[in-house]
């Protein structure tokens, strides 16, 4: 058994959603346990405990820790001798039961690995933060697409100064699998992501867009100011927005863009984004994600790849790397790093240690805190025909 960190042992994982039909909780999954560092060894698998159940052998689970309900989850867990119970939990269920889950698993004082966004509105998320601050618990968010090798590799170098100062962002996510009311067949992605009661105030912006301005801020540190918003519903009768569009104000001078679409034919998930420097700009996207552009005018075009080996390659990028060079790493791997990164965490803490709560090299409570204020203002400036409001929230991080 390979050691994790402090322990030498493997932390022991819960999984909440997942079931039959679900798609993130199967990716969860193959991520927690990809570096040998974890074991799925129980769960509370759908809303239905018949389901919950049923769906526990897809996953090896054993009968005697297939859960009806994360409650019950939990509850008998806490009464496990200590190197039997679960040491942390995976939140894969839609938006509507983030909060409360992460709410029981905090207060029980287990480590949470949740799916983005945080929670169903901004409200919870406020009762959210604290609840994290006080159980001295490790709590990461998968903003997955922060895992990637050249992103922390863009993060670096700009943070290093290397682009100057930043003066344009865009981010792009486009999708075409919404382009038809696919939620009429009972397709159960499609129907939850449609549903304001458990998607939340937005559709295709708090899905995707809350990726691209996550990618956007994770890079370059910039802290926002405000946002102008317009968003739009093209399939008539569908609850929520299918596409959109936000203009985001840096407080250092920066203009950010967002675009989202869900109903573009023949787009898969192009996520993209191009930020623009005083000495630099680059490219990076996420169905090619092995190689980043680099361009400084006169200069020919450079084109970086996660070779961990390249004299560039920063110490991020060598630490998201598991291939040798010219061998595809991709988005298994991307979501892995996030788990990675909050193994050592969470053996730190085992371990009695201290570990970082803010500045984390994995997305945490502050920006998921974030991630929900631009949501919500997303809503409400386009509700107000693009009006400009506020977007920088108190314990945003750099």
């Amino acid at each position: 058994m390979s050691t994790n960190g402090a322990l030498n042992r493997k932390l022991r994982m819960g999984l909440v959603g997942g079931g039959q039909g679900s798609f993130i909780g199967r990716v969860h999954v193959t991520a927690a346990v990809l570096d040998n560092r974890a074991a799925l060894v129980a769960g509370a698998l759908s809303s239905d405990p018949a389901r919950s159940k049923a769906s526990a052998a897809d996953y090896d689970i054993p009968a005697d820790r297939a859960y009806g309900s994360y409650q019950e989850m939990i509850d008998a867990e806490l009464k496990l001798p200590a190197d039997k119970r679960i040491d942390f939990i995976s939140i894969t269920t839609p938006n509507h039961m983030h909060f409360p889950v992460a709410k029981a698993a905090l207060e029980a004082g287990l480590n949470v690995v949740c799916d983005k966004p945080l929670t169903l509105d901004m409200a919870e998320a406020e009762i959210l933060c604290p609840l994290v601050e006080k159980s001295n618990a490790v709590f990461a968010l998968t903003h997955n697409y922060t895992g990637y090798p050249l992103v922390r590799q863009a993060r670096e170098m700009i943070l290093g100064g290397e682009f100057g100062q930043i003066n344009a962002i865009r981010a792009r996510y486009i999708q075409g699998w919404l382009r038809t009311r696919l939620e009429l067949s009972d397709q159960k992605q499609a129907a939850w992501r449609t549903d304001p009661k458990r998607s939340g105030a937005a559709g295709c912006f708090g899905d995707i867009a809350t990726h691209a301005y996550n990618l956007a801020r994770y890079m370059t540190g910039l802290l926002p100011a405000d946002i102008s918003a317009q968003l739009k519903t093209f399939e008539e009768g569908r609850a929520l927005d299918d596409y959109g569009n936000a203009v985001i104000r840096f407080e250092n001078g920066a203009i950010g863009t967002v675009t989202a679409s869900q109903i573009s034919h023949g787009r898969e998930n192009d996520l993209e984004i191009e930020i623009d420097g005083t000495k630099a700009s680059l490219l990076w996207r996420q169905e090619e994600p092995n190689k980043m552009i680099v361009r400084r005018n006169g200069q020919p075009h450079a084109i970086y790849t996660r070779d961990p080996n390249a004299t560039y390659a920063t110490g991020s990028l060598k630490g998201a790397t598991r291939l040798p060079s010219g061998h595809p790493e991709g988005y298994f791997e991307a979501f892995a790093n996030v788990y990675r990164a909050a193994y050592d965490d969470m053996a730190t803490r085992a371990g009695g240690g201290k570990f970082e709560r803010v500045n984390t090299i994995y997305p945490n409570v502050y920006d998921g805190l974030d991630g929900m204020l631009f949501i919500q203002q997303s809503v409400a400036s386009s509700r107000e025909g693009g009006a400009w409001l506020p977007l920088k929230h108190p314990k945003a991080r750099r």
